[in-house]
């Protein structure tokens, strides 16, 4: 039972790897220099920016992890209570964590990247000293 439950959500995760990235407006430099030109000096800011501290939210896998490990804490906690209840604590644990885990796993899949003000200020100016014009982040 559990297999079928798995290659779901193992799917739902490659879909959910992207990230966001900063929209450029299709300036006369853009339309100069590519799509493939900007994507690499997009890449290059956003490594300047987590070198020099700028939060940009963790990394893909640290977010999954923290997001599945909390849920899973809290499903247990609560399922033990809840199977206390009924008098089967243990079973009860059980079915809270892993719900509460797969809980987790989803909002991380599905949920936005919180990234800080920082790390897309400090972004958007080095594209601007290069000569893009960021407009926003999608």
């Amino acid at each position: 039972m559990f297999k079928f439950f798995l290659i779901p959500v193992i799917a739902l995760t490659m879909g959910g790897c992207t990230s966001t990235r900063p929209v450029l407006y299709p300036n006369e430099y853009l339309n100069t220099v590519g799509p493939v030109a900007a994507e690499g000096d997009i890449a290059n800011c956003i490594h300047l920016a987590e070198a020099a501290g700028a939060d940009s939210g963790g990394s893909e896998a640290g977010r999954a992890a923290t997001n599945t490990l909390g849920g899973a804490a809290v499903g247990a906690a609560s399922g033990a209570v809840g199977g206390a209840v009924v008098g089967s604590a243990g079973s009860g644990s059980a079915i809270g964590a892993a719900s509460g885990a797969t809980i987790g796993l989803l909002r991380w899949i599905f949920g936005k990247t919180e990234r800080s003000p920082a790390f897309e200020n400090f972004v958007n100016r080095c594209l601007e000293e290069r000569g893009y014009q960021p407009v926003g982040w999608d």
